[in-house]
């Protein structure tokens, strides 16, 4: 086992990955990486590595699930068993299920459901290595899959995490930082809209901490906003210059 370290934040006030309490992890992110689906994406986010799939609009099986004022968007969040450290079971964990129907309730507000009444919308997350705030990253990723897929949105879904280390307010939390910091506040955002789709908290914060941590994961889901953005436009860019 690893051994906690000492001190989360050093007398630079620098994180155990050198970074300063409101800096983000680097982030590389690609769209349509996966040619069998509608739509997909690729996100590193730190040591995360996230693929995201979507499937749909199509017919709904079993039917008697369908809706007939509405698409019934579907998602399914599952850790590969060498995505941590210890090897995690392949069966879907009570987390993997939270955390699916999580993912799902922060991006269906983004999405135009009565454009396609009596079908299924499938968004299938893998994760293939894990290092702290899995849930946000695969939302960015996801969003840009249902984007990649032609699916008809209201504003990508950008989210982020900000919570308190060492009695400090920082952003984007570690896998290190999730486990022994003090809290944690995961956000979702339509930033164009600036309406918010998720907000958790995970630990115990004062009123004034609260306000504050979720205003940096705020800041950070409008920071990666522009690398969404940036992502859709080099896919079809890239199309462009193929076409000829």
């Amino acid at each position: 086992m690893s051994r906690k370290p000492e001190k989360l934040i050093d007398k630079k006030g620098l994180r155990l990955d050198g970074r300063k309490p409101d800096e983000l992890r680097p982030i590389k992110i690609e769209v349509g990486v996966l040619p069998n689906t509608d739509g997909s994406a690729y996100i590193q986010q730190g040591k995360n590595k996230i693929l995201a799939g979507v499937y749909g609009p199509r017919e709904l099986h079993p039917k008697h699930l369908a809706l007939p004022d509405r698409t019934v968007l579907r998602c399914r969040y599952r850790m590969a068993p060498f995505s941590v450290q210890e090897r995690k079971s392949p069966a879907p964990s009570r987390r993997d299920i939270e955390l699916s129907k999580v993912i799902r309730e922060a991006l269906e507000p983004s999405v135009f459901l009565e454009y396609y009444p009596r079908t299924g919308i499938d968004i299938h997350i893998e994760v293939l290595q894990a290092d702290g705030g899995t849930r946000c990253a695969s939302i960015t990723a996801a969003s840009l899959a249902l984007a990649d897929a032609g699916i008809p949105m209201q504003d990508l879904v950008t989210a982020c995490a900000a919570g308190k280390v060492d009695n400090t307010i920082v952003l984007d939390l570690m896998d290190t930082e999730d486990k022994e910091g003090g809290a944690d506040v995961p956000v979702a955002l339509m930033p164009n809209l600036n309406a918010i789709t998720l907000l958790q908290m995970d630990g115990i914060l004062s009123l004034e901490e609260f306000e504050k941590a979720a205003n940096l994961a705020l800041e950070g889901c409008r920071k990666i906003y522009p690398m969404q953005k940036e992502a859709l436009k080099a896919k079809y860019v890239s199309v462009k210059e193929v076409e000829e």
